[in-house]
């Protein structure tokens, strides 16, 4: 009986020193995509300043612009910080923005209210089912989507600095 007891004990206080590993990894993964968020900030919004009078630019026919690329960052970040927060985006679609200036200070104001809006989250709220896209998802899965395909817009708009012989700017 001595042994049994000491098992559980031992079981017991494994359990409660996980229990708070739990929860530090969930709080760091706000603070993770939070940072994430950030680091695109700066990038797109370096990009738009160098790539200044070059955002009618595209490859070819039926491709995003340089400022198509810009202006979908901007309306993404909006539409994911409204879902993640619950104040969904609703009323006539924004003008194009097409003044690097107004360019990149929209990039930096849209990524500052998505930074707030994912370290406002909980570890309850990463869970909770939103609809994106028309699908339902967590919030976790929709800001992982998101992320994940700002990164692969990063990329593109680095292709098209590098067609235009524009150098990035981290890359000096």
């Amino acid at each position: 009986m001595k042994k049994i007891l000491t098992q559980f004990g031992v079981c017991a206080l494994a359990v409660a020193l996980m229990v708070p590993l739990g929860q530090a990894q969930s709080a760091g993964l706000q603070a993770a995509f939070g940072k994430d968020a950030g680091t695109l900030s700066d990038k797109f919004s370096g990009l738009a300043r160098v790539m200044s009078g070059k955002y009618d630019w595209k490859p070819g026919p039926g491709v995003r612009s340089v400022g198509d690329v810009f202006n979908l960052i901007v309306k993404e970040n909006g539409m994911l910080a409204g879902v993640l927060s619950g104040t969904p985006i609703t009323g006539a679609k924004p003008e194009p923005i097409t003044d690097p200036e107004k360019m990149q200070e929209a990039l930096k104001d849209s990524y500052v209210n998505l930074q707030k809006a994912i370290t406002g989250l909980s570890d309850n709220d990463l869970q909770t089912t939103v609809k994106l896209f028309g699908r339902d998802m967590t919030k976790q899965a929709a800001l992982m989507l998101i992320i994940e395909d700002q990164h692969e817009h990063l990329g593109q708009s680095i292709a098209y600095a590098r067609a235009n012989g524009v150098v990035p700017p981290w890359s000096k």
